[in-house]
């Protein structure tokens, strides 16, 4: 992998979790690692949304991530 495509990969990553924490604060759940890492697993089962393969990569490494913690 080339460095602006970790570059790109960091990014989404970034962009998927702060959008995850954003609308799970406006729920009033706390952002807890598991909840985010459930959140993304049940988002990731859902093949009915079109995601690009950059988001679908962010995602999975997110939960890989956060799943060690």
């Amino acid at each position: 992998m080339s460095t602006k495509d970790s570059d790109a990969l960091y990014n989404e990553m970034c962009r998927v979790v702060g959008k995850v924490v954003l609308e799970m604060r406006d729920l009033g759940q706390e952002p807890k690692h598991a909840v985010i890492v459930g959140v993304l697993r049940t988002s990731l089962a859902n093949k009915k949304i079109k995601r690009s393969e950059t988001t679908e990569e962010a995602m999975r490494a997110v939960v890989e991530a956060l799943a060690r913690k």
